[in-house]
């Protein structure tokens, strides 16, 4: 494990494993960590390929300091980008984003240009404090934000998690659902069709605002948000295999 200070002077975690290009980035979701399913099966995969792949914790996140109260998409995505540049420099990448950690990877990709060789979204959730947060909370809720600045929404993936005013007020500033995305690299978006947390028609709102004309979707009649049965496993590593065969140096 190895970690670099961000601005705020906070250590970020990351996990680097050196190999060929492009650099295979994966970035994890809400109140998720480099630990989970998705991001260690990818590194064991790139590792049995011989392909450099990057985890990353964001702040407040997995073996990350700082607060996840603190945090905002904003300063996520500048955490991910702090660590990609500490950590592979100036190597061309494959975004791999799950959930929140979709919405991400597209924002870096905006950043980064023609650096970002491709990008697959799982169960990507691009604007979800916006479509999926704001819309739904309670008056209780809305209560706690104003006297509070944050309420604890019940999570199945584990204890309740904190949403706070800031979260919810600053990503405003990254919306992208809004217009057209100018993104032209190769795009894979996985999607379950029993998602409960972000609804599958998610993935068509994105390929419909996406520049590129490389955008494939893939649904998962029977898929759900995790997307970690092995079934799933096996066809996102496919999905990879088939960019990085494309792209690889």
């Amino acid at each position: 494990m190895q970690s670099v200070r961000n601005n705020d002077g906070i250590d970020l975690a990351y996990d680097y494993l050196p190999g060929a290009h492009p650099v295979v980035v994966f970035c994890p979701g809400f109140a998720s960590d480099m630990g989970g399913t998705k991001a260690v099966m990818l590194r064991d995969d790139c590792a049995a390929r011989g392909q450099a792949m990057l985890r990353l914790d964001y702040a407040g996140h997995g073996a990350s300091g700082g607060a996840f109260e603190d945090g905002t998409i904003g300063g996520w995505v500048r955490d991910a980008v702090t660590i990609i540049r500490h950590a592979v420099n100036d190597a061309d990448v494959i975004l791999v984003g799950s959930s929140m950690g979709g919405w991400i990877a597209l924002l870096i990709a905006l950043q980064w240009g023609t650096r970002v060789v491709g990008l697959i979204g799982i169960a990507a959730a691009p604007d979800f404090t916006e479509d999926l947060i704001r819309p739904v909370l309670t008056p209780a809720q809305r209560q706690d934000i104003a006297l509070h600045g944050l309420f604890h929404a019940p999570s199945e993936y584990g204890p309740p998690t904190p949403i706070t005013a800031r979260l919810l007020d600053e990503a405003c500033a990254h919306l992208l659902l809004r217009g057209s995305i100018a993104l032209r690299c190769p795009i894979r978006l996985i999607h379950g069709q029993r998602d409960p947390d972000v609804p599958w028609q998610t993935a068509l709102r994105l390929a419909a605002q996406l520049d590129s004309e490389d955008v494939s979707i893939i649904l998962l009649k029977d898929g759900d948000h995790r997307l970690s049965r092995e079934a799933d496993l096996l066809l996102i590593r496919t999905v990879l295999g088939e960019l990085i065969v494309q792209n690889r140096r």
